[in-house]
């Protein structure tokens, strides 16, 4: 008798075998167990910003980025240490024999600048960022991110794409992928580039990678208007209008004859938004509507310093592309060397004290005016703030320099807004502040729990590329669930 027929027997013993591997798989998938359905968003081509649901109520509909390049120093900011303090000018235990980026470790150094006491939940928080301070206990610390790198490029990209190679989508444009944007008249996705230059990883910081390139974001700033937006000065508004609508027939005349056509239509899109640009950039660009009392407020009228003006209404200008429903808005602080080391980022290895003397006031009153803004108007309600860097500084200066190293160790990067803890602080690092040590977190967790703030789950927003899954978090991360409220 040939065994490969089916017997009564075998039909019944595969029954039962069947039946307990889907019972296993129900089990398996209950606990999170089984990798997770991707979800791939229907991009209509004709209108690839058009909302999109997200994958469940969020209570972050926007989000706005502050991105410190160069790596702040947190032991001098927001991560007090009182041994550091104590141990001042000592050794560090263990790293008598520590190379890091640039070289050998000197002594411990107490941070540079007077740590006090802020707000009702008395965080301490260094004058450096006093103003930032202020608004402590609004604010949900991170003490314990960790990152993959010590070298400022793939740092940059690991923060913003979740890589450290180039080639990747950034974070704004995964969610401008998945959610869309609220207001189709504005870019749903805009980097706002530091008034002295852009960033190390330049536009990677803000690219589509492998997405649609409808996803990457558009760099502009108070001072440096979009390009090739404005109309040329020999062509009336009467022509461009009447031009514009003889395109638009045609555009629907193709579309009509070669329906499916995606590549078409997206092209069509992107040209329509850039018409609509021309009106609305120029409105939201211009800050002359701003009452004096907010220009002060940000620091934004201040002719002693030019570059914390600058900074100041790329954070206004942020504000307002907020308001209008942009949703993601990425702004920088610190750009990519220019005039040598330290002097256009914080990136402090030789004489950190001046250098982040001059850093800390283009950072701090406008961005703590911002908090403030943006408080007051309501749209922390709807709005997750985060402030990050590439990673963070060492509690040692380096041998023979009176600045600090690379460290990715351990740092500090916070939220505020829609959905996390107020006066909050999570995870820490070790006494000197080196290493995380309490609540370890990484960036994949970091990114995992910026996306659930908006309603997505990191573990099935996806794009398949080249034969794999791709996703923000590639196969790593957890929602840090401590933070949330």
């Amino acid at each position: 008798m040939n065994s490969n027929l089916l017997t009564r027997r075998n039909f019944l013993a595969n029954t039962a075998s069947g039946l307990s591997g889907i019972a296993l798989t129900h089990l398996l998938s209950s606990d999170g167990l089984l990798a997770a359905q991707p979800i791939r968003p229907v991009i209509d081509s004709g209108r690839p910003h058009a909302p999109r649901p997200a994958h469940f109520t969020p209570p972050a509909k926007k989000l706005l980025m502050v991105f410190c390049a160069g790596a702040i120093s947190h032991v001098d900011t927001f991560d007090y240490k009182p041994e550091l303090v104590r141990r001042h000018d000592q050794p560090m235990d263990g790293a008598e024999n520590l190379v890091t980026f640039q070289g050998r470790q000197g002594n411990l150094k107490q941070p540079l600048w007077e740590f006090r006491p802020r707000g009702h939940s008395g965080k301490m928080i260094s004058d450096l960022v006093g103003h930032i301070g202020d608004f402590a206990d609004d604010i949900c610390f991170i003490h314990s991110m960790t990152g993959k790198t010590n070298t400022h490029g793939p740092g940059e990209n690991f923060m913003s794409t979740g890589f450290t190679l180039e080639g990747f989508p950034s974070m704004g444009a995964w969610v401008t992928y998945a959610l869309g944007s609220d207001n189709e008249e504005l870019p749903a996705y805009v980097a706002i580039p530091d008034p002295r230059g852009k960033p190390q990883s330049s536009v990677n910081n803000w690219g589509p990678g492998f997405l649609p390139a409808a996803f990457q974001g558009t760099d502009f700033n108070a001072n440096v208007p979009v390009r090739n937006l404005a109309r040329h000065a020999k062509v009336t508004p009467d022509t461009e209008e009447a031009t514009r609508a003889f395109l638009n027939r045609l555009n629907q005349r193709h579309l009509e004859r070669y329906p499916g056509e995606s590549e078409l239509a997206a092209r069509i899109s992107s040209y329509q938004l850039a018409a609509r640009m021309q009106l609305s950039i120029p409105e939201v660009s211009d800050l002359s509507s701003e009452p004096k009392h907010i220009l002060s407020m940000y620091g934004a009228d201040d002719p002693s310093n030019k570059l914390k003006a600058g900074y100041a209404r790329n954070c206004i200008l942020g504000r307002r592309l907020i308001e209008k429903g942009v949703r993601f808005v990425q702004i920088f602080n610190g750009a990519y060397q220019t005039g040598g080391e330290g002097t256009s980022n914080w990136d402090g290895h030789k004489t950190i004290k001046p250098q982040y003397d001059v850093h800390g006031p283009i950072l701090d009153q406008p961005t703590g005016a911002l908090l403030q803004d943006m408080k007051q108007r309501g749209l922390l309600e709807d709005t997750l703030v985060v402030f990050c860097s590439e990673f963070g500084r060492m509690p040692t200066f380096q041998a023979g320099a009176s600045g600090r190293d690379h460290n990715p160790d351990g740092f500090t990067t916070w939220l505020a807004g829609a959905g996390v803890k107020k006066g909050y602080s999570h995870g820490a690092t070790d006494v000197f502040g080196h290493r995380a040590v309490e609540n370890v977190c990484t960036v994949y967790d970091f990114h995992a729990t910026i996306l659930h703030l908006l309603g997505l789950d990191h573990q099935r927003l996806s794009f398949y590329h080249n034969g794999i899954e791709r996703r923000l978090t590639d196969v790593h991360g957890h929602v840090i669930h401590d933070v949330l409220t």
